[in-house]
């Protein structure tokens, strides 16, 4: 599997850049707060219409969670995209064993409390319109690879432009109580009701 890898001075570096190009980009960039279980790892699980989410969570991580930013990416961004390593970005290099390993290495990533992992359930990208967020069977193998002491946190991005020349990018954060018994069909269910949730809300945003 392709690991992350670690240096001081592009980290900081791309830091500065995702907040510059957000800001640059954008008329705005609105995010509400989620409180978070001391002591514990937080797993993001969000929905992926565009180039631009993992830098959204990324920006959000730096502003309120603060913590080892880490992302699930496919072997081509990871190869494609030289600077995400530096930020945290891992991927299986092969197909078969090697998706089982990085799963459990994700899985392991989450036992540390310090740590942040993004991962996109939908396991590709799909348009911003859609209702229904699908999962790929990766995510419970992950985390059941944890020891399970994590702040699940779901996130849904949406962008309108509205009367402005730039548009306006709006994520919307849940920290799910979970089960005890997590199921894949469950997890979906209750990230599809605050997809659904959050939608209704942005349909009410007027400029």
């Amino acid at each position: 599997m392709y690991q992350p890898r670690r240096n001081t001075v592009i980290h900081k570096f791309f830091s500065w850049y995702i907040q510059f190009i957000i800001d640059k980009d954008f008329a705005a960039f609105n995010f509400d707060r989620a409180a978070l279980k001391k002591d514990s790892s937080v797993l993001i699980l969000a929905n992926h219409f565009s180039w631009w989410d993992g830098f959204f969570i990324f920006y959000i991580n730096k502003k309120i969670f603060k913590k080892q930013f880490h992302v699930l990416v496919n072997a081509e961004n990871y190869n494609k995209v030289g600077f995400l390593k530096y930020l945290g970005a891992f991927a299986a290099e092969h197909s078969g064993k090697d998706v089982l390993e990085t799963l459990n290495y994700a899985g392991k990533l989450l036992d540390n409390p310090d740590n942040l992992v993004l991962v996109f359930p939908q396991g590709k990208l799909y348009s911003n319109h859609l209702k229904n967020i699908s999962f790929e069977k990766g995510v419970m193998q992950m985390i059941n690879a944890s020891q399970k002491k994590i702040n699940i946190i779901f996130a849904a991005t949406f962008i309108d432009y509205f009367a402005k020349r730039k548009a306006s990018a709006y994520t919307y954060l849940q920290n799910w109580e979970s089960e005890e018994y997590i199921s894949l069909q469950l997890l979906k269910s209750a990230f599809n009701k605050h997809y659904d949730h959050s939608l209704a809300k942005q349909t009410k945003i007027t400029e």
